[in-house]
């Protein structure tokens, strides 16, 4: 490949990548000596500094001001304002105060995702090293202009895009713009024009941390024009969508307000028109409809239910950033997954040692020195058992890394493959110390790109070997014997290549060991001592192995009704590998390649079919949440690199890890989890289903409830009664205590069972259901004749008349409350004392708050109450019991009917 990139001569559409060194140069305008002061000033006023330049953001009382733009806000507030002229001071005052409180919570909750962009800035470096006018200075990497030439050094930052010109040993970690799980290699030769991303090994991005090594380039893109500064663009311009309940609240809102609206006026009109009543007392009888009809206590009762899932789902370290988050999660229908410590751990392990006397496999997890070397072949095991003691002595010796136990933790210093071969060795028996005792290093040979191994001398007086690993196929061509079982023996090339594509079929990372006995009196080595004599020994297979408890959570989810979609930046080998370790479909795995030469239409009929999609860059995640979501689909979209911000903030809901992400990740996501585990996004789903299961639960008390409070009053006026059964302040009462109190108890209630075998909702599935519309009529009505029946029995005394029709419309919603806690299973399903311990305590404050409203000489005085008889509580309580007698029967035959179309 580098080959025929360097053959192909530059033109001015050439990438960068694919250019060779002396045509980058020449395209610069860069000598030797770097740039002088004047072309910097001429450069910097061409291109400007090298900042990611945000766009104007909107102030905070722009954001404020935005939380009032509701229709049914807008419907409440004017019945506030209508109140207070009428010279209804504590409606108007109740009112007002639900709809600031309304606008303060979401307030507090917006905003947020807007630090994505300032957690992407913080990652440009302060300062840097820079050739200028044949001299090297340290200056502000702001300051930075294409054509500079830059020095690099283990531990830096990228500060722009780099077009490497020199190259010692040079890595660097991009796995926050790929999704790469290992330190990549860097090289000054040119590659493919249509090289993925993370395969441009010539390039060095903004951004990326240097792990090793060193090496200088050319400034070629600084700012917005870097490959961060594109990700950070996206970030800035992406728009967050709504999520389903929003919408869904949006059109029910509209739909609730004009149907409001629509009835008051007509019955405003009959009773101008038909009877005669004064326009005044008319206006009167509206504001008290507004205030039964309108759901005023439905906003709050939302936002407490979402913030009671914020509390459960912190408890299973799921910390939600977003509170509409929490319910968008129980309808999501696609989720999009990151592979490296998402569904995997993150941490690499070496899964097999293949040896000429036969296999072992390797237990044990991640980077915890625990697990054993277990021989899996049918010949000598006390041979193979030597052989691979040899191995892993050469896996340790001939490394760089070491792992230590720091509390609970296994923490690896240094390269992840290294540390995963010194787990190896130490799982084989091998102690660190008393093996570098007795055999220290004398000297080294770091790998480079060019060579493709590292080479340790280690010995003492009495006998040394060269310890080599590296690329199976550039050993096996320095190799002319192996290690069988009696010793050295002629290299079976045949053998390893076959065993070389066994292991990188199962998508593992293939290194080769080899050695050299070499005297006792060697102090040195060099290139020519590996170019002849090593002894091949065996290869490693080494792998970041998918969580078990990710296995079990993409079976959850799927049997959830939930597809699973692996989207890395890692290769299509390893990816479909892991995936078919998942349980996904990884029979077609689709790269960043091709990708871009597919159309919407094609990728979209692709996406149905494939889950696996490799080697993509953040425009394609992008580009495939927004697919799906043009697809009907509702997405999370899991990840923790700066790559997969504009994902994250497009989604409906973003997912980052807590642990190992980025802060740009984790500022454009909704919910972050704190164990960066695959496992917690299905719990998390499940508790969102029940929280939209309790708001729906909500919406079938309140609405229903509002329509008897409000169906009192318009049939009161319809049929012209000389007084209204129920006064609007009393309305408002009922409003304060029930539909509020004992809907809040709602919010707390658990998961029914069943609950993840069920299918997500449908995105455009509405409020409005046929279950609710046929709970309205049937509450509405019997409610409303139970309620006035009561006033007509005690017509004769006004005041009691109206505190028995009170009383009853709080036991009718006391007592379908109960019926709310289960939308289609019997209230007796499920019992538990901790289950209606919710409940049983709203039940209980309503009727104190009811009991004081009768007693106490202020609330008689501003409600017209008065105190009644226990006998009057009884018949009352015994009256609205035909409320939730008549909707068990109607779940009853709804249940019937479900089965029956079911079957």
């Amino acid at each position: 490949m580098t080959a025929s990139a360097s053959d192909t001569p530059a033109t001015p559409e050439t990438p960068w990548h694919a250019r060779s060194v002396e045509a980058a140069q020449q395209a610069c305008d860069t000598g030797g000596a770097g740039l002088t002061d004047d072309e910097v000033q001429a450069r910097r006023a061409r291109h400007g500094e090298n900042r990611i330049v945000a766009r104007r953001r909107r102030s905070a009382w722009q954001r404020l001001l935005a939380q009032f733009h509701n229709v049914l806000l807008y419907v409440l507030m004017a019945a506030a304002l209508l109140a207070l002229v009428l010279g209804y001071g504590t409606d108007a005052l109740v009112i007002a105060a639900v709809v600031v409180i309304n606008a303060l919570v979401g307030f507090i909750q917006e905003g947020k995702a807007e630090a994505a962009l300032r957690a992407i800035q913080q990652m440009l470096v302060a300062e840097c090293l820079v050739v200028r006018d044949g001299h090297t200075r340290q200056i502000p990497a702001d300051q930075l202009v294409p054509g500079d030439l830059v020095l690099l050094a283990a531990g830096d930052r990228v500060p722009a895009d780099v077009r490497l010109s020199e190259v010692r040993d040079l890595h660097c970690d991009e796995s926050m713009l790929t999704g790469e799980s290992v330190p990549v290699a860097k090289q000054e030769a040119p590659v493919a024009e249509d090289a993925p991303l993370a395969e441009r090994r010539s390039m060095a991005w903004m951004g990326a941390l240097v792990t090793a090594g060193g090496g200088r380039g050319l400034v070629v893109a600084t700012g917005g024009n870097t490959e961060l500064g594109r990700i950070g663009h996206l970030v800035d311009t992406v728009e967050t969508p709504d999520t389903p309940l929003t919408r869904s609240l949006a059109v029910f809102g509209r739909q609730l307000a004009v149907l409001i609206l629509a009835v008051t006026a007509l019955a405003m009109a009959w009773g101008y028109l038909a009877l005669g009543l004064p326009l005044a007392e008319l206006f009167r009888v509206a504001v008290g409809v507004a205030v039964a009809a309108i759901p005023e206590g439905l906003p709050a009762v939302v936002t407490i239910t979402l913030a009671i899932g914020v509390q459960r789902m912190a408890g299973s370290r799921a910390v939600i950033r977003k509170l509409p988050a929490v319910e968008v999660l129980g309808s999501v229908t696609v989720i999009c997954s990151d592979k490296t410590g998402t569904l995997t751990r993150n941490e690499m392990t070496t899964r097999r040692l293949l040896t000429a006397v036969g296999d072992f496999e390797v237990s044990g997890e991640g980077y915890a020195l625990t697990g054993e070397l277990a021989y899996v072949g049918d010949k000598d095991a006390d041979a193979a058992q030597r052989v691979g003691e040899l191995a892993s002595r050469v896996a340790l010796l001939c490394n760089d890394a070491h792992i230590s136990h720091e509390g609970d933790d296994w923490v690896l210093h240094g390269d992840p493959t290294e540390g995963a071969l010194y787990a190896l060795a130490c799982k084989a028996g091998l102690d660190p110390a008393t093996a570098s005792t007795q055999w220290p290093r004398r000297d080294v040979i770091p790998f480079a790109t060019e060579r493709l191994y590292m080479a340790t001398l280690n010995g003492d007086g009495d006998g040394a070997m060269m310890l080599v690993k590296g690329a199976p196929e550039r050993l096996l061509g320095l190799c002319g014997q192996q290690q069988g079982a009696a010793g050295p023996e002629p290299l079976d090339s045949e053998f390893w290549h076959a065993g070389l594509e066994r292991l990188a079929g199962e998508g593992m990372r293939v290194l080769g060991l080899a050695f050299k006995p070499l005297s006792g009196d060697c102090a040195r080595i060099g290139e020519d001592d590996v170019a002849d004599g090593l002894i091949f020994v065996g290869l490693t297979g080494t792998t970041d192995p998918p969580r078990h408890e990710a296995i079990e959570a993409v079976a959850q989810c799927r049997s959830a009704g939930i597809r699973v979609k692996m989207i890395t930046g890692d290769n299509p080998r390893t990816a479909g590998a892991i995936a078919r370790q998942l349980g996904l479909n990884a029979a077609r795995v689709l790269t960043g390649k091709d990708l871009a030469d597919m159309d919407d239409a094609s990728l979209g009929e692709a996406m149905a079919e494939v889950d696996v999609f490799a080697r993509t860059s953040p425009s394609d995640k992008l580009r495939l949440v927004e697919i799906l979501q043009g697809r009907g689909e509702v997405v999370a979209m899991t990840g923790d690199g700066v790559n997969d911000a504009p994902a994250l903030q497009r989604a409906d809901i973003g997912v980052a890890m807590g642990r190992k992400g980025t802060d740009a990740a984790r500022d454009a996501s909704a919910m972050v989890l704190t164990d960066d585990n695959f496992a917690t996004i299905a719990a998390a789903v499940r508790e969102g289903r029940t929280v939209y299961d309790n708001i729906v639960k909500a919406i079938q008390f309140i609405l229903p409830t509002s329509v008897v409070q409000a169906s009192v009053l318009l049939l009161a006026l319809v049929v012209g009664m000389a007084a209204l059964p129920i006064t609007p302040v009393q309305i408002l009462w009922v409003n304060m205590i029930t539909a509020v109190t004992l809907a809040l108890a709602l919010a707390f209630e658990h998961g029914e069972s069943g609950l993840m075998r069920r299918p997500p909702r449908r995105p455009d599935e509405g409020l409005v259901t046929p279950l609710l519309l046929r709970r309205l009529a049937l509450v509405g009505v019997v409610g409303t004749l139970l309620v006035i029946g009561q006033f007509l029995r005690y017509q004769e005394d006004l005041m009691l008349a109206r505190n028995m029709a009170v009383l009853t419309l709080v036991f009718v919603e006391i007592w379908y409350l109960f019926c709310c806690r289960r939308l289609s299973a019997p209230l007796w399903a499920e019992p538990s004392l901790r289950g209606l311990m919710p409940a049983t305590i709203a039940v209980a404050a309503v009727l104190v708050l009811q009991w004081l409203y009768t007693v106490l000489p202020p609330m008689q005085a501003l409600f017209e109450s008065q105190a009644l008889p226990a006998a009057l509580w009884l018949e009352a309580a015994v009256v609205a019991l035909l409320v939730p007698l008549l909707v068990e029967i109607d779940k009853a035959i709804g249940r019937r009917a479900s089965k029956a179309g079911s079957a």
